[in-house]
């Protein structure tokens, strides 16, 4: 066992006291959070426009600040690219976080000298409960890999500006540069293809032990690793791989063609960063779920998510969440995000402590005909058919289909990528449309009533979703496939893509 195998487990230990904090005083450290985050804003110009002196209690927040999303933020977070100091926060942002909005284009997200410490060490505490639990850390004597985007940044107003993983990567702790790979030369590789294909070469032959990034493009990563090492399993490339952290999307459609490619059922972490804050991390391989951090600088609220675009929804804090009802997520932050809507739906599975899953996009749910079907119900009836009949799903998008030929109902219209097709896939699809129907009663009752036709699968040609991405501009790094959508812009570029039987 190294120094520093023998190390992490002594501080693995000294985290996990603090993290039972978290666990066990959540409402207390939440309060303590929001009184915290009204003081030190009160003297911006967001806190004067908004009666920040005269805040005392979430229910005075709640009648001074309203929910906005980014586009009704805008005009603060342009007077800060502009370089204006104490607009949302005290003093100017240490960084903008450049992101790719669906409905906003680029977006710029503050990080503040408070907020940054707060990524690393969410990020640092996810590896160290897993260190803790399992005793596991001899992958600290190896090499580790975070597949993340370009560390080169810009500037504007004299603020650095970057995409948040090519932020954060100034600021892995120095006990861990000499193994991370890849070198910083090829992490500055702009080019997502052209930079898959350097780290392969650069790490082919190392001792890889964890490897880090969105499930869809590690995904990337290991099939082109293969076809250098002429089709062997990540097991046999790297015999000592243990550990794959993921965040960004939801797992399991990956899980079964990531474990095939890998060769083995691997232990996972999963983590839910995002520009705006690090906003909670699995803490545990026997529990589901991910522990909510309510001590790092974020004040939560939730709107229920079939509340959300009415004109006066309901907007609690943490102690009055429900179990298993499905919350738009609300963020305050020492970055100076207030009544944020970061646009994710999240549903608690436990209050003691307090764990979430994320469940899916406010704005990515289909209803075209009233059923607000959301992705965790999409994601959930795909699955588990999947998993029944051994088909393994690469990649997958869902819209409706409003204009049907002639004579036929409407429906919803599934363009799905698989490693193995069904046998029979109209009886596949059948299956699907019927899993779906028992998790969404009002699009049962679409189907029953004879509103919509059961839902069609379109079987896609291999490598279909990372050629419309490149065709996209949005190949690699923190972008993703929209899983659902109410329009057809995405449908349709991917009707040439179609396998015609």
């Amino acid at each position: 066992m190294g120094l520093k195998v023998l190390l992490s487990k002594i501080f693995a230990a000294w985290v996990n006291r603090d993290l039972n904090q978290i666990r066990h005083h959540a409402v207390h450290l939440q309060q303590q959070t929001f009184t915290r985050l009204i003081d030190q804003a009160k003297n911006t110009a967001f806190g004067h426009d908004h009666n920040f002196g005269h805040i005392k209690t979430y229910d005075d927040f709640k009648n001074h600040v309203p929910i906005r999303d980014y586009e009704e933020l805008r005009p603060y977070i342009e007077r800060v690219i502009a370089g204006e100091a104490n607009v949302l926060w005290p003093g100017k942002p240490t960084y903008l976080t450049k992101t790719s909005g669906t409905t906003s284009g680029v977006k710029y997200i503050p990080i503040s000298k408070e907020s940054m410490p707060e990524h690393i060490k969410a990020a640092r505490n996810a590896l160290l409960s897993y260190i803790h639990e399992t005793g596991k850390a001899d992958f600290l004597d190896g090499k580790m890999i975070f597949l993340q985007g370009s560390p080169v940044l810009a500037e504007k107003a004299g603020i650095q500006t970057g995409r948040l993983s090519g932020i954060v990567a100034h600021h892995v702790p120095a006990y861990l540069q000499k193994n991370r790979l890849p070198s910083y030369e090829i992490n500055c590789i702009e080019d997502w293809e052209e930079k898959v294909d350097a780290i392969v070469q650069e790490t082919s032959t190392e001792d890889m032990r964890l490897i880090s990034g969105i499930p869809p493009w590690c995904q990337m990563y290991f099939d082109r690793l293969s076809a250098v090492s002429g089709g062997k399993k990540i097991r046999e490339i790297f015999p000592n791989f243990k550990l794959f952290v993921y965040g960004g999307v939801n797992y399991e459609p990956y899980r079964a063609r990531i474990e095939e490619s890998i060769g083995f059922n691997i232990d996972t972490i999963e983590t839910y960063p995002a520009s705006e804050g690090f906003i909670a991390f699995q803490d545990s391989q026997t529990d589901k779920g991910l522990l909510l951090l309510v001590n790092s600088g974020i004040f939560y609220e939730f709107i229920p998510a079939d509340e959300y675009f009415n004109d006066n929804p309901t907007r609690i804090s943490l102690e009055d969440i429900e179990l298993k009802k499905n919350y738009a997520l609300i963020l305050n932050t020492n970055a100076g995000l207030w009544g944020y809507s970061i646009g994710d739906t999240v549903k608690f599975i436990s209050k003691n402590p307090y764990k979430i899953v994320v469940t899916g996009r406010i704005k990515h749910y289909i209803s075209a005909f009233g059923e607000h079907v959301i992705g965790e119900e999409v994601e959930q009836a795909l699955m588990s058919v999947a998993n029944e009949e051994d088909v393994d799903i690469v990649e997958f998008t869902v819209a409706p289909q409003v204009n049907p030929p002639q004579g036929q109902l409407p429906y919803h219209e599934w363009f799905v990528e698989f490693g193995n097709e069904p046998k029979d896939l109209k009886a596949f699809s059948l299956k699907v449309d019927k899993a779906l129907q028992q998790k969404n009663i009002y699009y049962f009752d679409l189907i029953d009533g004879n509103i919509l036709q059961p839902l069609t699968i379109q079987s896609l040609k291999k490598d279909t979703f990372i050629n419309y991405m490149r065709s996209q501009g949005k190949l690699g790094g923190q972008n993703k496939v929209p899983r659902l959508a109410n329009d057809r812009k995405i449908a349709d570029e991917l009707s040439a893509y179609i396998i015609k039987n």
